[in-house]
C-alpha cells in the first residue's frame, strides 16, 4: 500500500513528531511504501521515508499554511495514495492524527467574539471543520478523551468517527535494573551535590506548558530549600522571555535550559521530580515517561493524562482554577516530603501493568483498515 503523511513541519523532538515517527516507521515495517509531505524537515531525513519538502515563505503563519496545503491538494489527489495521513488539521485527509485541542472551543473562552472576523480565525477554525465537520469523512486518531465532547458539540462529529488510542511512550523510559547507578552518573556528569534537588521540566512550548509558573514557584521556595534547588528546562523553544523571568525573581542561576537531546531517559532517572504546570495540554506523553521511570510528577489537571498520575498514585494532580500559590506549597511540600519513594514505586508498578505503549501499533492498524477499504472502493 501506499500511504501519504503530512505535517507542517517535523524537528525530532515535538510529541506530536515523534508520534508521527513512530507511527509511519510501523507502518514501513509492514512492508507499506511511506510517503511524507511537510514545509519544513529538521534533522536526518530516513532513506526508509520518501520525504517531500514544500518550501513555503509568508508573512503570516495561517498565510504559509493556507499556501501549503493548496500546493499539496493536486499532489494527493493524484498520487494514488491508498490512506492520507495528517497530523495537523488541514482539508483532504483521510485520518487525523488528533494532537491539537480544539480550536474553536479554545478561542472561545480566550478571544472577544469580534476575533472570529480575523483572517487567522476563518483559517483555522474552516480547516478544522474540514475534519471534525459533519460533512466531512475523516476518522480521527484521539490520544486524549478530554477534547472529543468540544469536537461534538460544536461540530456535531459522529461518535463512530473518533478512535481512541492508548499512550504511546518508547519503553525504554521505563526504570532499568541499574537505575541508581544511572542516576549517580548522570549527576557526577552535571557536577551536583548530593543533596542538590533537581526539577526536570521537558517542553517544546515554554509558554503553553506553564514555564512561568514552575520558575515562580522556584522563587517561593524557603530560603534554605531554595539554596539547594534547581530547575532544569530541556525543550526546543525560545529561553529568553524566561530566562528574564528568573532574573526578575532572582533565581536566574538557579534555573538552566538545554535544548532537546536524545538522553531524556538519563534525566528522569537523575532528577528529583517532573513539574508539568501546563495552561493547556491534550495528553503530556513527558509525564507518563516520568512515571514509569520512577520520577514523582507535579502537573495541573488540564493535562490529558492527569488521570494517570491519580489512578496511579505517582504524584500530584493540582486541580484548576489554578492558583499560584497553592502550587508554590505544593512543590515546597513534594521536595520535603518522605513520600516521594512511595509515588516513585507507584509510577514503576503502573507501568509494568498499564498498556502505555503500543500508540504506533494501534495507530498502523486504523490507518491500515482505512486503506484496504479504499482499495476495495
Amino acid at each position: 500500500m501506499k500511504l501519504a503523511f503530512c505535517l507542517y513541519k517535523f524537528f525530532p523532538y515535538g510529541g506530536l513528531e515523534r508520534d508521527f515517527f513512530k507511527i509511519a516507521t510501523v507502518c514501513h515495517n509492514r512492508g507499506y511504501s511511506i510517503h511524507v509531505f511537510t514545509m519544513k524537515w529538521e534533522g536526518d531525513i530516513p532513506l526508509h521515508f520518501d520525504v517531500t519538502i514544500i518550501p513555503v515563505k509568508f508573512w503570516t503563519n495561517h498565510g504559509k499554511i493556507r499556501i501549503f496545503v493548496k500546493r499539496l491538494q493536486p499532489i494527493l489527489t493524484h498520487g494514488g495514495f491508498d490512506a492520507i495521513v495528517g497530523f495537523n488539521k488541514m482539508p483532504g485527509i483521510d485520518v487525523y492524527y488528533a494532537a491539537d485541542p480544539c480550536y474553536v472551543a479554545r478561542i472561545a473562552n480566550l478571544k472577544p467574539v469580534l476575533y472570529r472576523l480575523t483572517p487567522r480565525y476563518r483559517h483555522f477554525a474552516g480547516f478544522e471543520r474540514a475534519v471534525f465537520g459533519l460533512a466531512a469523512e475523516t476518522e480521527l486518531m484521539m490520544i486524549s478523551d478530554i477534547e472529543k465532547d468540544k469536537f461534538i458539540r460544536f461540530y456535531q462529529t459522529p461518535s463512530e468517527r473518533f478512535h481512541l488510542l492508548p499512550p504511546g511512550i518508547n519503553p525504554d523510559r521505563k526504570a532499568p535494573e541499574n537505575a541508581n547507578d544511572i542516576r549517580a552518573q548522570w549527576r557526577t556528569d552535571f557536577r551536583l551535590k548530593n543533596d542538590e534537588k533537581i526539577i526536570l521540566m521537558v517542553a517544546s512550548a515554554f509558554k503553553t506548558k506553564g514555564l512561568d509558573r514552575a520558575i515562580i514557584a522556584l522563587s517561593a521556595l524557603p530560603g534554605p530549600l531554595k539554596k539547594k534547588t534547581r530547575l532544569m528546562v530541556v525543550g526546543q523553544d525560545k529561553p529568553k522571555p524566561f530566562q528574564k523571568i528568573a532574573r526578575n525573581l532572582g533565581v536566574e542561576n538557579k534555573v538552566r535550559f538545554l535544548l532537546g537531546r536524545d538522553d531524556i531517559p538519563k534525566f528522569l532517572l537523575g532528577a528529583d521530580l517532573l513539574i508539568h504546570p501546563a495552561y493547556t495540554e491534550n495528553t503530556g506523553t513527558v509525564i507518563l515517561e516520568a512515571m514509569v521511570a520512577g520520577l514523582p510528577v507535579l502537573i495541573t489537571d488540564v493535562c490529558g493524562y492527569a488521570f494517570h498520575v491519580r489512578r496511579a498514585g505517582a504524584g500530584i494532580v493540582v486541580d484548576s482554577p489554578f492558583d499560584q500559590n497553592k502550587f508554590n506549597r505544593v512543590l515546597k511540600d513534594m521536595l520535603t516530603t518522605d513520600e516521594a519513594n512511595v509515588w516513585s514505586q507507584n509510577g514503576i508498578q503502573y507501568g509494568r501493568t498499564e498498556d502505555l505503549y503500543s500508540l504506533p501499533e494501534i495507530a498502523a492498524d486504523l490507518i491500515e483498515s482505512i486503506a484496504r477499504k479504499t482499495q476495495r472502493a
